[in-house]
This record gives C-alpha cells, sequence and structure tokens, in this order.
C-alpha cells in the first residue's frame, strides 16, 4: 500500500493518475493525500506527475482521541510505531526491495549478519587485548617484586580504541537489562529521523517537535536505530490530524515534482501537467500556449504526449529563453517551437491547433491591475485559432474565474474524485469549488451580470473548472470545448 500527498485541488488528479498509470486499486481521495494499493517498481511509481511525495504506507487509523492527559496521549501515538521485531524486519525488507537492493543482498538479515560478525570479531579482539594487558601487569608486578622486594601496582588503562568501541555498541544497543527486546537489535542497525506534521485537534495540545521526540526515543530503545537529522537510513513520516493518524515511508529522497529536466522553474510541475491531462492530447495533434512564459506546460505535455507538436508564444524576450534554456535541457527542441508574439494577436491560421492551453498571467508578478479587461482580447484569440471540437484550458485567478463563465454553485453533488475520474461525461461536465463542493456548470450571470464569455465567445462551452493551490494563492483550471466556428 502506498500514499502519495497533493497539492490543493490535485487529488483527484494523482487518483485518476494512479488508476490508469498503475492499475491502482482501494484508491482513497482525501485532502492533501491519495491513498492506494499497487503492483509497481520504483521505475513506474517514479512516473506518477500529478503527486509531490510518494510514502510506502504502514499505518493508516481513525483520529487519536484527544484529552487534557499528555502523557497519555504520547503513549497513544508511541503505539502507532511499536511493534514485533518481525513486522520492521518485513517493511524495511519491501523498502529496500523498492530501492532496488535485492540484487545486493537477498534481505536484511545477510547484510547485518555480516555487521554482527565484525561486531563480534571486535569484542574477541577486545578480549584478547585486555587479557595480553593482564598478562603484561602480573609480568610487570613480578619483576617489581623480585628487584626490589616490593609490590608494584600497573594502573589499569583502556585503549581510545577499546572506549570508542564500548561507546559505540552501548549507543546504538540498549543493554539487554534494559528491559528490550533484543531480537531486532540484533537484527538492524539504521539510521532514521522521524518527520511529523500535526494539525487539528491534537496540534492544540502536543507539538510536532513532542510527538517526534517521543516517536525517536521509542524507536532507538525497541530497535537499537541511531537518530541522524541529516542524512539518515531512513525517514519515517508521522502526520497526525482530525481526519487520521498516518505513518509512512518515503520511497524517494526528492519529491516527484522536482522535475530533472527543468532548469528554471515557472509554474508548479503538477498544476502544469493537471492541465495538459485535460487537453485530451492524441498523437500528431497541434498544441498551443499563446502565454508560454517559461514553458512549463509545454514541457510537461510534451514529455506526457511525444507524438504531438507543440508551440509556444510570448512577448517577453527573458520568458522566451528561459523557455528555450528549458526545452534544451529537456531535449525536447525537436518538438517544441517558440515565437516572440503577443497573445493578442497571434500569425497563425485560423482553426489550426487540436488544443490551446495557458497559464492567464495574474497577480503582483505580471503588474495586471484589471485582468479582466485583457481577458476577452486573449480569449478571442484563442477561440480564433482552436478548431472546431478542440479543447481550451485555462488556468486563471479567483477574480477572473468569478466573472469568465458565471459558474454556479450548489450544496453537495458529486465528490471530487468523480469530477475528474473522466468516468463519464456527466461527471467531466462538474466543477470542483475552492471547498471541494461539486457544481454544474451553467450560463447563468453571477455577480455584475452575464459573463465574458456567454457575451463573447458563445461557440466555447465550459466543461469544468477545478481549484488549485499555487502556494499562497488560489487558481482555478477551466476547460472548454469548441462546438462551432467562431462567429456562429
Amino acid at each position: 500500500r502506498f500514499f502519495c500527498t497533493a497539492g490543493r485541488g490535485l487529488e483527484p488528479f494523482l487518483a485518476r493518475e494512479v488508476r490508469a498509470r498503475l492499475g491502482a486499486t482501494e484508491v482513497d481521495c482525501v485532502s492533501g493525500k491519495v491513498f492506494f494499493r499497487a503492483v509497481a517498481g520504483p521505475g513506474e511509481l517514479r512516473k506518477l506527475r500529478s503527486g509531490e511525495r510518494l510514502f510506502l504506507l504502514l499505518k493508516k487509523h481513525s483520529p487519536l482521541p484527544v484529552s487534557g492527559n499528555r502523557g497519555k496521549m504520547l503513549h497513544e501515538i508511541k503505539s502507532l510505531v511499536i511493534e514485533e521485531p518481525k513486522y520492521w524486519l518485513d517493511i524495511i525488507s519491501v523498502w529496500r526491495k523498492l530501492h532496488g537492493y535485492e540484487g545486493k543482498t537477498d534481505d536484511v538479515s545477510q547484510e547485518n549478519a555480516l555487521s554482527l560478525k565484525r561486531q563480534s570479531e571486535e569484542e574477541t579482539n577486545t578480549a584478547s587485548k585486555r587479557q595480553k594487558m593482564e598478562q603484561v601487569r602480573a609480568i610487570v608486578s613480578e619483576k617489581c617484586e623480585v628487584e626490589s622486594g616490593e609490590t608494584c601496582v600497573v594502573p589499569k588503562r583502556t585503549s581510545s580504541q577499546e572506549h570508542w568501541i564500548e561507546t559505540k555498541i552501548s549507543s546504538e544497543f540498549p543493554s539487554k537489562g534494559s528491559g528490550e527486546n533484543p531480537t531486532v537489535n540484533e537484527k538492524l542497525s539504521f539510521s532514521f529521523r522521524v518527520s511529523c506534521r500535526c494539525s487539528g485537534a491534537i496540534s492544540k495540545i502536543l507539538t510536532s517537535q513532542e510527538i517526534g521526540r517521543a516517536i525517536g526515543i521509542t524507536l532507538v530503545k525497541q530497535c537499537g536505530w541511531r537518530a541522524d537529522l541529516r542524512h539518515p537510513d531512513l525517514e519515517i513520516f508521522v502526520h497526525l490530524n482530525d481526519i487520521h493518524s498516518v505513518v509512512g515511508i518515503p520511497l524517494f529522497r526528492l519529491p516527484l515534482a522536482n522535475r530533472e529536466y527543468i532548469k528554471t522553474a515557472g509554474l508548479r510541475s503538477t498544476v502544469a501537467w493537471a492541465m495538459a491531462s485535460l487537453a485530451e492530447i492524441r498523437a500528431g495533434a497541434l498544441v498551443l500556449d499563446p502565454m508560454c512564459g517559461l514553458g512549463t506546460i509545454l514541457l510537461e505535455a510534451a514529455k506526457e504526449w511525444p507524438e504531438a507538436c507543440y508551440w509556444g508564444a510570448d512577448i517577453s524576450d527573458s520568458q522566451l529563453e528561459g523557455a528555450d534554456d528549458n526545452i534544451k535541457t529537456a531535449g525536447l527542441m525537436d518538438k517544441i517551437e517558440l515565437l516572440k508574439v503577443s497573445g493578442k494577436a497571434l500569425p497563425l491560421p485560423t482553426e489550426s491547433f487540436d488544443s490551446v492551453i495557458s497559464d492567464i498571467p495574474f497577480g503582483k508578478k505580471f503588474k495586471t491591475t484589471n485582468d479582466a479587461q485583457l481577458l476577452p482580447d486573449i480569449l478571442q484569440e484563442m477561440e480564433r485559432v482552436l478548431r472546431v471540437g478542440g479543447t481550451l484550458v485555462l488556468l486563471l485567478s479567483q477574480e477572473l474565474h468569478r466573472r469568465v463563465d458565471g459558474l454556479t454553485r450548489c450544496a453537495g453533488g458529486d465528490s471530487a474524485e468523480a469530477s475528474a475520474g473522466g468516468d463519464s461525461a456527466a461527471a467531466s461536465a462538474q466543477a470542483l469549488s475552492v471547498d471541494g463542493n461539486s457544481s454544474s456548470s451553467s450560463s447563468s450571470a453571477q455577480g455584475d451580470g452575464e459573463s465574458i464569455l456567454s457575451r463573447h465567445f458563445g461557440s466555447l462551452v465550459p466543461e469544468g473548472a477545478y481549484a488549485v493551490g499555487l502556494g499562497k494563492t488560489d487558481a482555478f483550471i477551466h476547460k472548454y470545448r469548441k462546438v462551432s466556428a467562431a462567429g456562429n
């Protein structure tokens, strides 16, 4: 079993992806995470594009009971990691196999058997040295007595090597007299750290640091592991909130969202991939991003759907230079073409592209104080170059979202997972609101009257809107389909 963290609003995209890419079952989509079961190796798991960090799931329980008794709560928390020795051996064995260690060692115990052998040899050498020292003391003492008739006391000394070995052993392995089970100590010798996230009611009683420290001490006593905050062999992730209590081990040191083929990051790669996944890109398709910036959307699309052809346009020299560097780093020079033009006047043939995808610039970074005034001209060009039946996918600010198509909210409705699951046309026609509830697409007006879309672009029919998080900012992915020629 696995779970993968996701940015706000990307959980349904990730749930759909693990089903399609990994054939996952038992998929459970909650806020910030997707739990699933899959038979997949590290190479397949690394291909996930809409997730942040991937974990091997150890425990998933209901929220811990909150009380005023801190000691009792810490005991409950520590019980999440206290298991029989065989449990941890099995977990480490699975973790190592997922990291490709099976070719190097048959299992965990084989590697540790060598460690125990070295430890036994060190202890034997230490005992031998002590025996020799006692013999030397006896000889020196006898010699003193013979020569002077007096007793000469040779002070007991411990070599620095002996002291280091004893300190190392005593610090890594609790003594058998401590009452801890020695079986685990004989088989496991790992460095570790605990990463704890605590939110909700429990965070008002205990801090993440207190919880992490308590779990760490428990693992040191139980398993003989060594704490290492900088370069641990193993990281144990604990997340406690009002929804669940989760324990897991990250499979990869770097997040899945870190793309080695992107030299300069622009839009979050997971959001860019989610947008491209809605565009219905097929082999031989022509795809346009008329405001491409650093080209993140084009890179994600070209990596996932390499049989299509991609065009990017932007008015900024610096953005195009960054996009060109990214394209070269990704080795996609033969897949993506760049143009320096304004998105409001594209020198491209009418109805020539199968998909148009764009992150409409907004916010302080782009100094667009009145985004809504720019949108009609931009949309007009996008609609013009898009062929009938093609898809338009936009990332819009909250203000533009409120104005662009007058989506109305309703209580209840289908789940977020169904909304992005693509299982039916009805599901895909749903729109996600910020709170995760669904709302149906509608041409009815909202706010200050008739929507921009229905006034100017009747050929574009909305098929969904999805609330996503961009750090401290919320935005919306909108999907449209062109159903008729522009102006008809």
